[in-house]
């Protein structure tokens, strides 16, 4: 069990005691917990420019946030090591690749229990067609990103994969005419 105490610590617990109002007492290692209160203004620059280009050069990027080199690398390694920064990646273009048709799916499982979540979520998570999937809270549990060449290959998807998943009564498909806007970048600053 885990809990944040007063100074932003978090504290794995094995044992929790309620003492007086408010009090808890924990009985276990504490560990800093790294949030977006910890993170100063040269920190969420930082972070802002390695989304829009993360090939850039430690150099470069110092430039960027008025730092020098080794401060700057400093900092993008603490990030790195606190998990702020989880990777780098390329962007691909899906209509180059033959993967223009997006999809979205909700799905509603039969029902709701730990084991069927645990059984869908594993098989999602091998499937490659899916880019993205979410609990979600409301009228279906599950929504679906996807990528296909053509209906075509969505359709056996559909067939083949989809409706086999655990637990699965019910899909809506709903096929994207125009992708508006797509970015994986967070509003840090």
């Amino acid at each position: 069990m885990g809990f944040l105490n007063g100074n932003n610590v978090k504290a794995e617990c094995s044992a929790v005691f309620v003492f007086k109002r408010y009090k808890i007492y924990c009985l276990a290692k504490q560990t800093e917990l790294n949030t977006v209160r910890n993170l100063d203004r040269t920190d969420k620059r930082i972070l802002s420019e390695l989304q829009r280009d993360g090939r850039m050069t430690n150099v470069e990027l110092a430039k960027r946030v008025n730092l020098s080199p080794t401060p700057c690398l400093d900092r993008v390694r603490r990030l790195e090591r606190d998990a702020v920064i989880q990777g780098y990646r390329a962007v691909l273009d899906p209509d180059k690749l033959a993967m223009g048709l997006l999809v979205f799916v909700e799905i509603v499982l039969d029902r709701t229990t730990n084991d069927v979540f645990d059984r869908f979520a594993e098989r999602v998570r091998a499937l490659p067609e899916v880019v993205e999937c979410q609990m979600v809270a409301g009228g279906f549990d599950y929504l679906m990103k996807l990528r296909f060449a053509d209906m075509k290959s969505y359709r056996a998807f559909l067939g083949k994969e989809l409706a086999t998943l655990p637990g699965v009564s019910q899909t809506h498909t709903y096929i994207a005419m125009e992708e508006v806007k797509r970015s994986d970048q967070l509003p840090i600053l």
